[in-house]
Parts: structure tokens; C-alpha cells; sequence
């Protein structure tokens, strides 16, 4: 038997004592989750063909399509890149919205002739992007990417030119394009965004992938290099629907492209001298179509050499450009237009080399030109593809899901949504 000393026994009891008669810890409650509010995020795959999502490459695409909605989209005329983005955010047409072409020239010859590097407000200011009205409503946005979101928009000029273009407004947070920032830093931009408190957090967000389209001219649609370019994009839509999960962020992803791309050859060249004689005009832009401005006082011998026909090739003046183009109206648009047939290309010279590629531009109804589309998100319903619609019916479905406001004066309409969108 162990005896133990008096004192050591005592404080012994004393202990046994306290720590009876001490409670358990409390225990301290989690902190709620944030209950987050969706957010809507547009993005655009530069170039990325409507049928490109049946090749069996893109499980990340597909998984999207069969859980909410999906159509093949109609570009706007004519199918280049600028014009196309700037027509999806402002529910415009490029006759409309002057952003007629990649490439233009003033034809007040005050100008320097706009390039996809322009960021002069003068070219930009006919339209309003959907992220101008949403930032006037409070609605804070954020472009990761997006011809024309650098530019400040809706700004004011005195009256003499040339006064810079003052005032307007941008998207909250913007990133000047840069092509060498890769698909994983774009998505982690964009989510970075996302993980702001909620009073500086962006509520619609665009985001732009363009090494689809940079492919599918380099090589061809139908290439294995393009095929690539669309399997590493598909990568990228599955870190940014992993990163929301991650953030238990709910979203309203619509996913699409600008156009689709047809595949091209040098031995489908016309060449603008064939068309015309050179002493008669000056070549403005030459590729899919070709635009011309005549030499003055060379005006009809112009156009009567135009008006001849010719294989693989239709010329018009401006004002006779087909109306279902809604094409032809805007004074940036040069005098007379000539487009080629799909796969075809009109150029001032013979090519020097031998060569395959993919272009686009042609017309916009042509299926080579059909362009993605997907949306999926709390607002959409389930397993539905819709007809083709034309893509300034985006902007319209963009407001309703935003709250704002519907106007009455663009080409647009949210018709094509209204049997999809969860609310109905």
C-alpha cells in the first residue's frame, strides 16, 4: 500500500476538486458562409466554331451544354472579330455600332486609320457596352479582356477637332490586352477578382481566350494544332468553373465565340486587279472581302467594272450590299464592297508560297461561320438547345439577368431566352 505525504494528499484533492468543478470549454460557433448572390461572367472563345464542341474534345464545354442551355449563334455581318465583340456587349449591329471592320479609315481624313490597337474614343463612342449602363447602375464590372474595354466611353469633345475625348466611363477593373498572359493567369485574374468582399466584388465579369482563333488561321480548322487550341481552352473553362466552386460562388456562365472559321487555300485567291483596273481605285482592305474607294472622277468606270460578274466573288455599291447584311449604311464603310465566297480570298497580289490556313469575314450565315454558344447557371434551364439567333440578342439576355433595364433602340431582343430562362 502507498502512503502518500499529508500535504501531497491534500493537493491532490484540491485538484481532483477544481477540475470537477471546472465547465468544458464553450464551444465557439462557426462563422456563417457568406451567401453569395450569382454572378454573371461572359466569355468569349475567339474563333471557336459552333460544331467545334461535337468533336468530342471539350468535356468541360459539353459538360456545361448538357446542363443548361445551347445553340449554334449567328455572327453579325461581317463576321471579323472586332466588329462581332462590339456587337455582343452592345446589342448593335456593326453598321450601327461603327465598328465596322478590324480595320477602317476616317473618311473625314482626320483620323489615324483604326487597327485592333486602337484606343482612341472617337472610333468607339457610337455605342454604349452593356458594362457602361451597368456602372451607371451601380453595378460594379470587370474585363478580363474585351475589345473596347479600355476605352472610356460615352466621354465628351469640344467642338474643334482635334481635342481629345474627356470624361466617360470604363468597367471598374479592367486589364489591358496582353496575348502573352496565358488561359490559367486569365482565369486566376478573374478569380482573384472574386475573392474581394462583397462591396468591391464585380457582379459581371468578361473574360477572352484568342488562341483558338489564332490557330484556326495559322492552320485550319480541321487541324490537329486546332484541335489542341480548343482541348487547352476547354482546360481553362474547367479551372474557372473549379475556382467558383472553390469560392462557393454561384455563376451564370455564358460562354460563346465572335464567328466561326472556314478553312482557306492559296490556290482560292481573286485578285483585286482582276477585278477592276488598279488606275481606277485605291484597295482599301483586301482578304475575305475587299472594300475600294475610286480614284475621283473614276467613279463609274469603277463601278461598271465591278458590276461584271465574276466567279467566286460578288461586288457591290455600298447602298446595294443585301439588306439581310444590315450592311452598308455607315460612312467608315468604303464606297464599294466585294465579298468572297466561303474559303476564298480577294488580294491585291498573287500569294509568293504555297500555303492552307482558316479565315472568316465571310457571310454570316454560312455554317462555317456559326459560332458557340453555352449557358449554364442558376438562371437557365437544363439540357436545351435553342434555334440559331443572331448575337446582339446577348446583350438584351445580359440585362435581364443583371436587372437592368431593357431599351428599345438596338437589334437585339431577348426572345430567343424567354422559354429557357429558369424564371419561366
Amino acid at each position: 500500500m502507498i502512503r502518500m505525504k499529508p500535504v501531497f494528499a491534500a493537493l491532490l484533492a484540491l485538484g481532483i476538486s477544481a477540475c470537477a468543478a471546472t465547465p468544458p470549454p464553450a464551444t465557439i460557433a462557426a462563422a456563417p458562409a457568406e451567401q453569395r448572390a450569382p454572378v454573371t461572367i461572359l466569355v468569349s472563345i475567339d474563333g471557336f466554331r459552333a460544331d467545334y464542341l461535337t468533336r468530342g474534345i471539350t468535356p468541360q464545354l459539353s459538360a456545361l451544354a448538357a446542363g443548361g442551355v445551347s445553340a449554334a449563334m449567328r455572327p453579325s455581318f461581317p463576321s471579323k472579330t472586332f466588329p462581332n465583340h462590339w456587337a455582343i456587349v452592345t446589342g448593335l449591329r456593326p453598321d450601327r455600332s461603327g465598328i465596322v471592320s478590324n480595320n477602317m479609315e476616317d473618311p473625314t481624313g482626320k483620323r489615324k486609320a483604326f487597327t485592333m490597337a486602337t484606343d482612341d474614343p472617337w472610333w468607339w463612342n457610337a455605342a454604349s457596352p452593356i458594362w457602361v449602363d451597368a456602372e451607371k447602375a451601380g453595378i460594379r464590372t470587370a474585363t478580363m479582356f474585351w475589345p473596347g474595354s479600355s476605352v472610356a466611353i460615352g466621354g465628351t469633345r469640344a467642338d474643334a477637332w482635334p481635342n481629345d475625348i474627356t470624361g466617360g466611363t470604363r468597367p471598374e477593373d479592367w486589364w489591358p490586352y496582353g496575348m502573352a498572359v496565358t488561359g490559367p493567369q486569365r482565369v486566376a485574374g478573374v478569380l482573384d477578382w472574386l475573392r474581394r468582399p462583397a462591396a468591391i466584388r464585380p457582379k459581371l465579369v468578361t473574360l477572352y481566350f484568342d488562341t483558338v482563333d489564332t490557330a484556326g488561321h495559322r492552320y485550319g480548322p480541321d487541324d490537329p494544332h486546332t484541335d489542341a487550341a480548343i482541348t487547352d481552352v476547354d482546360t481553362s473553362i474547367g479551372l474557372l468553373v473549379d475556382g467558383l466552386a472553390a469560392l462557393h460562388q454561384p455563376a451564370n456562365l455564358i460562354i460563346l465565340a465572335d464567328h466561326g472559321m472556314a478553312a482557306t487555300s492559296s490556290d482560292r485567291v481573286v485578285l483585286a486587279s482582276d477585278l477592276a483596273d488598279p488606275a481606277d481605285y485605291r484597295l482599301v482592305e483586301s482578304g475575305v472581302f475587299a472594300t475600294f474607294a475610286p480614284v475621283p472622277g473614276h467613279e463609274t468606270k469603277l463601278a461598271a467594272e465591278l458590276a461584271r460578274p465574276r466567279a467566286h466573288v460578288q461586288c457591290w455599291p455600298k447602298d446595294r450590299i443585301p439588306a439581310r447584311f444590315h450592311y452598308g449604311t455607315n460612312p467608315r464603310i468604303p464606297p464599294f464592297f466585294c465579298l468572297a465566297d466561303v474559303g476564298w480570298h480577294i488580294e491585291a497580289e498573287a500569294p509568293k508560297q504555297a500555303e492552307t490556313g482558316g479565315d472568316h469575314g465571310y457571310d454570316n450565315d454560312a455554317p462555317e461561320m456559326r459560332a458557340l454558344f453555352v449557358a449554364n447557371g442558376p438562371a437557365f434551364a437544363a439540357g436545351r438547345t435553342i434555334p440559331t439567333f443572331d448575337n446582339v440578342d446577348v446583350e438584351p439576355l445580359l440585362r435581364d439577368l443583371l436587372g437592368l433595364r431593357p431599351v428599345s433602340d438596338i437589334d437585339g431582343t431577348d426572345a430567343p431566352f424567354r422559354g429557357v430562362l429558369a424564371a419561366h
